[in-house]
């Protein structure tokens, strides 16, 4: 199983994979859902530590429907990360109608490559996330972050299991939502996935 820690800094995620994270998906701003950590952390993470780290990739807080200019913002990040040697990175970009952008998210995929995609909770937003894990596969996205729609895992866990039936081993359904360190083996039992995320999963 793998234990993701979201973290907002070089500190944190050392005290995370000192206490047994096995990646970290690394941001700045928790508080407004995470947004893209500095080059510098980014830099002295990969320096530091031996576990993978995914950048957060999202030019501000609040909703995923993003403008020419911070577009133009994230592809430069990614094109930094990805000179860097990050692994993979995480994003999610959503119409003004609330769909899964899928043309943005192609093209961001394909300027990331070879880094790995996760597409994040931006797909909690949607009505209907299922419809759309086909097209994110065909895309070459790698993992889908999710909480089933709800605030927690607990609440969402019909719909993310149904969301890793219809994924069938093709990308991977991160489980998100209020998972600590307290709830995980209770969530395994519940939602058979290979890996979970939380800020206190460690």
């Amino acid at each position: 199983m793998i234990k993701e820690a979201c973290v907002e800094s070089f500190e944190k995620s050392l005290e995370a994979q000192n206490n047994g994270a096995n990646r970290i998906e690394l941001c700045e701003n928790l508080a407004v859902g995470g947004t893209t950590p500095s080059y510098g952390t980014v830099k002295v993470c990969l320096e530091k530590l031996n576990i993978p780290i995914f950048p957060m990739i999202r030019a501000r807080g609040g909703n995923f429907v993003y403008s020419k200019d911070e577009i133009e913002i994230m592809k430069e990040d990614i094109r930094i990360f990805k000179e860097l040697g990050v692994k993979g990175v995480v994003f999610g970009f959503l119409t003004s109608d609330n769909k899964i952008d899928l043309e943005l998210t192609k093209e961001l995929v394909e300027l990331a490559s070879p880094m790995e995609v996760t597409f994040h909770k931006a797909i909690d937003e949607i009505s209907n996330p299922l419809d759309y894990i086909d097209e994110l596969v065909n895309i070459g996205v790698k993992r889908i972050l999710t909480s089933g729609g709800k605030a927690t895992a607990l609440e969402g866990s019909k719909l993310i299991n149904q969301m890793i039936k219809k994924a069938n081993n093709r990308l991977k359904i991160v489980v998100a939502g209020k998972v600590t360190k307290e709830n995980l083996s209770e969530l395994q039992k519940l939602i058979p996935a290979d890996e979970f995320h939380g800020k206190l999963i460690v």
